[in-house]
């Protein structure tokens, strides 16, 4: 049994819901938003539906926090009297903020500090904040928690199909050729994040019906593999399309310890544009 006092770490691309945010305490460090003569704190300042009502004249550039932003908050958590903290990060592959977590946790000098790259985005990197939370009210020690944590990520896949792949193109994660021939023929690419935490295509439909009903096919068809698992749904300005998604996941997998309602932050919606529904599986076996 662990005599140790947790915190938790998370950036916002993290996604993770307010209840949990409360019920863990778990410490937000923002990234930014950048347009032209300001800058915005990722879910502090500026809403995921402003990004997306101010698309059609400007689309900002964003940047993970630094590792002074994140300093920052380690110095709140030791004046806060913790002694450890497990640091979740978004994938190394798509973002610097594991790279400025592993930084300023070499800095530090009161803290135990623990960094996780989670390899996944959103809610699908949330989910291994919510599952640590769990095993700290347990008391478990920190060796067994990021275990149980990595293990849980080899496992974990969530899946994302966005309205337009306009902006991710913009962004340079995929390229224009191919975002222009999926809008020329309706192509609708299932995206995930591979074994590096990097975005590949794990399926191609068309029409954004038969998108949807693919993200539910391949999220079931892992759940076949676990008994002990999260189902994860997220979106980003499709909110009634996603509760839909929910609640014929909650008559699919009815076994599911938990069915977990994310909104995708404002950093992220750059990247994706309006329309973007996820849905995944993390285990927990």
């Amino acid at each position: 049994m662990s005599t140790e006092r947790f915190a938790i770490l998370v950036d916002s691309c993290s996604d993770i819901p307010e209840e949990f945010i409360d019920k863990y305490k778990i410490y937000v460090v923002p990234m930014r938003l950048l347009y032209k003569g300001r800058e915005y704190l990722d879910k502090v300042d500026i809403s995921p539906q402003e990004v997306y009502d101010n698309m059609h004249i400007e689309v900002p550039t964003t940047s993970q926090p630094t590792v002074g932003d994140v300093a920052s908050v380690l110095n709140r958590i030791a004046e806060d009297g913790y002694t450890t903290v497990i640091a979740i990060a978004i994938s190394s592959g798509l973002s610097g903020s594991y790279n400025s977590m592993r930084l300023a946790a070499e800095q530090e000098k009161r803290l135990k500090v623990y960094v996780v790259d989670t390899l996944s985005i959103g809610i699908g990197a949330g989910a291994s904040a919510i599952y640590a939370g769990s095993m700290i009210e347990q008391k478990l020690a920190a060796s067994e928690i990021i275990e149980k944590l990595n293990k849980s990520i080899n496992n974990a896949r969530i899946y994302y199909s966005l309205a337009t792949l306009e902006y991710l193109a913009k962004g340079g994660r995929i390229g224009k050729v191919a975002a222009a021939l999926g809008f020329l023929l309706r192509i609708k690419p299932i995206i995930t994040c591979d074994e590096e935490g990097k975005y590949t295509i794990a399926s191609k439909v068309r029409g954004r019906a038969h998108a949807l009903k693919e993200l539910v096919n391949l999220t079931v068809n892992q759940a076949k593999k676990h008994v002990r698992y999260y189902i994860l749904i997220a979106h980003g300005s499709a909110k009634e399309e996603a509760q839909k998604l929910l609640a014929e996941l909650k008559l699919l997998l009815p076994d599911s310890l938990d069915f977990i309602f994310s909104e995708l932050s404002p950093v992220l919606g750059v990247h994706t544009g309006p329309g973007m529904v996820g849905v995944g599986i993390y285990p927990i076996d």
